[in-house]
């Protein structure tokens, strides 16, 4: 019931409104990736691996060698490298245009369930 008139509510909203008249096509969602996207998943993937498991290892060795500057220092070093990676694998895979595709048809499913 409250999704129900929140969703009328916002139906009159241009942006809304505007979607609703434009559907999305998922079509691309289809094609294959190019290499760019290629890299762009690879570097995805590598941060996941430079990630955490190297925050694993340092605070390991600064434990072991009993110098707690490796983990204090090189901890938020290697994770913040392993973020800037992703984001970078995250652009080349165009990422936030898939994302905004996918949000955008989420949102007109939603509205076209609720207002029918």
């Amino acid at each position: 019931m409250i999704r129900r008139k929140i969703a009328k509510y916002l139906a009159g909203k241009n942006y809304i409104h505007e979607m609703l008249a434009n559907p999305v096509d998922l079509s691309e969602f289809k094609e294959r990736p190019t290499p760019q996207m290629i890299i762009g998943f690879i570097l995805m993937g590598l941060s996941y691996v430079i990630g955490w498991p190297a925050v694993i290892a340092l605070s390991a060795l600064a434990a072991w060698l009993q110098e707690p500057l490796i983990a204090i220092i090189g901890c938020p070093t290697t994770y913040g490298l392993s973020y800037v990676v992703f984001i970078l694998g995250a652009w080349l895979a165009r990422a936030p245009h898939y994302m905004g595709t996918l949000a955008r048809y989420a949102i007109q499913r939603f509205f076209r369930k609720y207002l029918s």
